[in-house]
């Protein structure tokens, strides 16, 4: 593994985009300049999400995490990360990949909310049907 250089990696979900950063470190999260654990307002499911690709890969605690994340949700942000910590785990050392996408971590989820209709209450949710 080549330790001098960061790694670098967008990912995307919903309509959420995140960028991140990977250095080597002690394993600090910070997201939007703020601590991760009080960004994600200490949700487990989320931590131990952005967690994952580093225990697959046995890296628990060698690297700090930049990420700048902007639209969308909590949900959409999380796994936006996700997707860019996996990606910057590649760039980071190519070695990685067959690991994280073994797991599926590398897949980007590309389903988007479906517009709304006319003359309907949203996408598919129409009025109920009236007889008479």
């Amino acid at each position: 593994m080549n330790l001098t250089k960061i790694g670098y990696g967008i990912g995307r979900r919903k309509t959420s985009i995140a960028q991140v950063i990977l250095k080597i470190g002690n394993g600090k999260l910070i997201i939007n300049k703020k601590e991760g654990n009080f960004y994600l307002q200490n949700n487990p499911n989320y931590l131990q999400k952005l967690e994952n690709s580093f225990s697959l890969l046995g890296l628990k605690k060698n690297f700090d995490i930049y990420a700048k994340t902007n639209g969308g949700g909590l949900t959409g942000q999380t796994d936006a990360i996700l997707l860019a910590i996996a990606r910057a785990l590649i760039s980071f050392d190519f070695q990685n990949r067959p690991i994280l996408k073994k797991a599926g971590l590398l897949k980007r989820d590309s389903r988007q909310v479906e517009r709304k209709k006319f003359g309907l209450k949203k996408a598919r949710k129409a009025s109920q049907f009236s007889k008479r």
